[in-house]
């Protein structure tokens, strides 16, 4: 659904947010983008959703260029960014003028994703809390029912029960001919949400699994200070290291994303080296 092929990207041409960047994204996953403050999420976000162009290297979604802004592309693919803008109109209002740009919109999924978040139908979206002016949004959204939907921190602004209702929504929402890419730097808002991990550092995606094959490779959890020579990342905490092992003996555990972040930007070579051996 998504190609990318030696991307190249940045606002100033002596300084390059990305070089050379290569990925594909295929429908039924649910990815989660991660990356430090200034990676460049939100331009790799943009480059996609056609925002911004790239400097050198090719970019397709379901074999659209997004550079070109076709109708045919606009129509199945949805960019919720991180800071969102509503005009001055009613709930109703937008949607009467907006949905029509996107030929699988349900009025009903809308209605049952507003009732499930809590966001009145009739308001004036200007008069909506930050909150909830994001709600509705992530509301249109999902009800759009566009192939690829890319979200934006989506969870930023959000209390903690929306939150919750986020991930269930989300979850029910989803369909196995669809692709949702998430960029978030809130990992424990989206962990039991995401099937699989991006993260982008250093001018390069560096890790591309989905959380089986990361389970099938690594355990996660506490180390006793016993083993903690054999951890390939550690950190010291209130109750004792936590860490990540070799899985040598094919036990699961849930990946701790925060965890697996912290260790491959780090540049931790033994665990990336263990990562891409796989």
């Amino acid at each position: 659904m998504i190609s990318i092929k030696n991307l190249s990207f940045g606002y100033q041409k002596k300084q390059l947010l990305f070089k050379d960047l290569n990925l594909d994204l295929k429908a039924g996953h649910i990815y989660g983008l991660l990356g430090k403050n200034g990676a460049g999420k939100t331009s790799l976000l943009k480059n996609i959703a056609g925002l911004v162009f790239p400097k050198k290297g090719i970019c397709t979604v379901n074999g659209h260029t997004p550079s070109d802004r076709r109708p045919s592309f606009l129509e199945d693919i949805f960019y919720l960014p991180e800071e969102i803008f509503v005009p001055d109109t009613t709930a109703d209002g937008f949607v009467k003028g907006t949905a029509p740009f996107y030929p699988r919109f349900s009025s009903q999924d809308h209605l049952k994703y507003l009732k499930d978040l809590d966001v009145p139908q009739f308001a004036k979206l200007k008069q909506l809390s930050l909150g909830q002016q994001k709600k509705f949004m992530i509301a249109f959204a999902l009800a759009c029912n566009t192939s690829v939907l890319i979200m934006d921190e989506p969870t930023n602004g959000l209390d903690i029960p929306s939150k919750a209702k986020f991930r269930k929504i989300i979850a029910g929402a989803f369909r196995e001919d669809q692709l949702i890419l998430i960029s978030t730097h809130q990992v424990k808002d989206l962990e039991n949400l995401i099937d699989s991990v991006l993260i982008l550092h250093n001018q390069q995606i560096i890790l591309n699994k989905s959380n089986e094959e990361l389970s099938g490779v690594l355990n996660f959890g506490a180390i006793p200070n016993d083993d903690l020579e054999k951890a390939l990342y550690y950190e010291e905490s209130f109750h004792g290291a936590q860490g990540i092992l070799r899985n040598q003996y094919g036990t699961s555990s849930r990946p701790d994303l925060e965890l697996l972040f912290n260790g491959v930007t780090s540049e931790n070579k033994e665990l990336i080296n263990h990562l891409n051996q796989q």
